[in-house]
């Protein structure tokens, strides 16, 4: 890190270059939160959710599934297939988070998120070519937390107001969410080999979702990614 660059600075910063991700983030908490309240979940209710697991993908899971009686077990199984990932993006910051105190990593792995992670991860990438040290924890807490205080009371304003607008994805706000993912992407891309991974499990759950019910197509696409990396990593 540069001796300029304070905590604060390094914080702002953070802030700074999320900010355009989460013009696309907005829309989407505000269609979960309508999904919610069309299943029967308060605003409350949502803002807890979405406040203490803090994890979208899952969360969309989560609301998709509830039903009346409650898929308890697919719903578990569902929430921990799509955030295995987790397992792997925190892998992958652990060389940067050695000698940081546990009472720092954890709160900071708490708020790690898709978007949180590929920032950070861009930013490492760029502070390694200028010279810098990698890993700036502050650049990390000014993006984890803009788009934590963005998603949660957004996901619980949609909620209270999802019964107004009825169903706000068939306007097609949808879109917003995967086309933050490809803008993320677009700056980790490595080649086709390294998101061989990713196509696998594309495909995989593309062939579960057309032939079988229900939300089978997560976990299938989940495990197929992670057998295809395996097996390209035993390779290499």
């Amino acid at each position: 890190m540069n001796v300029s660059d304070s905590p604060v600075a390094e914080f702002k910063r953070g802030i700074k270059e999320c900010l355009p991700v989460t013009i696309g983030l907005l829309p989407f908490a505000l269609i979960l939160g309508v999904q919610g309240s069309q299943q029967g979940i308060s605003w409350l209710e949502m803002m807890l959710m979405t406040g203490l697991n803090f994890a979208g993908g899952s969360e969309f899971a989560a609301v998709g599934l509830w039903a009346d009686p409650l898929p308890v077990l697919l719903i578990i199984a569902v929430t921990l297939m799509i955030n295995t990932r987790h397992i792997l993006m925190g892998a992958a910051l652990t060389p940067y988070l050695k000698g940081l105190p546990l009472k720092k990593v954890l709160p900071a792995l708490f708020f790690m998120t898709d978007e949180s992670w590929a920032l950070s991860l861009a930013d490492i990438n760029k502070r390694k070519k200028s010279g810098e040290q990698p890993f700036s924890l502050a650049y990390y807490i000014g993006v984890s937390l803009t788009v934590y205080f963005v998603w949660f009371p957004f996901a619980g304003i949609g909620a209270a107001v999802g019964p107004q607008f009825g169903d706000v994805a068939a306007w097609g706000f949808g879109m917003a969410f995967p086309a933050v993912f490809l803008v993320l992407l677009r700056s980790l891309w490595k080649g086709f080999s390294a998101a061989l991974p990713w196509l696998v499990s594309f495909l995989t759950a593309i062939v579960v979702y057309v032939n079988i019910d229900g939300a089978w197509y997560v976990p299938a696409g989940a495990l197929a990614g992670l057998l295809a990396t395996y097996i390209q990593v035993g390779k290499s």
